[in-house]
């Protein structure tokens, strides 16, 4: 919940959330460590508009957590489409699956547990239309890089928590230099004068960077 109120009137005139993603937001704040990593309301009818405008073939997702982002990207598939999402937490899989089935995706989509690096290695074949990284922090340069080349001309990235609380902003504080604030700040730095990325950082939540393949 947030008491913003220029967020709770953007979550008023957007669409509303569907009940099988607020029973998942709900499960997930009552029985997990750490709910804020769900994506939520208003962050996922954004990313479900993405998908609908891309109708992407391919989607990858690398950061499951309980599978909020999984449905809102599968909701933009193309016919045939299908999404590859990766979790590193097994603990986490019966939910994500069971929400998976609930939504009637559980042949668009596939769930790979382990890290990240080593699925990847299994996917090289893959062309991606779609990619969402919401994974580790400090790693998101390795999985820029993993993915890269594999993105479509014209494909889209969108890296999540790029604000990182606001210490990713130079002058928040001399003390939030931490190694996941460092990693951060580095990657959007980067990634600003890549010539194979148009950037485009969205100051919503706790950031959205999307980045068009060129």
């Amino acid at each position: 919940m947030t008491n913003d109120p220029i967020q709770t009137y953007a979550d008023q005139h957007s669409e509303p959330e569907p009940p099988l993603l607020y029973q998942l937001w709900r499960e997930t704040h009552l029985q997990l460590l750490m709910p804020r990593m769900a994506t939520g309301h208003w962050q996922g009818r954004l990313l479900s508009m993405l998908s609908h405008l891309l109708r992407p073939r391919r989607v990858l997702e690398i950061g499951t957590f309980t599978g909020y982002a999984t449905l809102c990207l599968a909701e933009g598939l193309a016919e045939n489409g299908h999404l590859h999402t990766i979790e590193i937490n097994p603990e986490r899989e019966s939910r994500i699956r069971r929400y998976v089935a609930a939504a009637g995706l559980a042949a668009a989509v596939t769930l790979h547990i382990g890290a990240a690096r080593d699925v990847l290695s299994g996917l090289v074949g893959e062309v991606w239309d779609l990619v969402f990284i919401d994974a580790d922090k400090i790693n998101n340069g390795r999985y820029f890089e993993l993915v890269i080349n594999q993105v479509r001309p014209g494909g889209l990235l969108i890296v999540d928590n790029v604000l990182w609380g606001g210490k990713a902003l130079a002058d928040y504080h001399l003390k939030a230099n931490d190694h996941d604030t460092r990693a951060v700040r580095a990657f959007n730095d980067r990634v600003r004068h890549d010539p194979r990325v148009v950037p485009l950082l969205l100051p919503v939540r706790d950031g959205l960077l999307l980045l068009r393949r060129v």
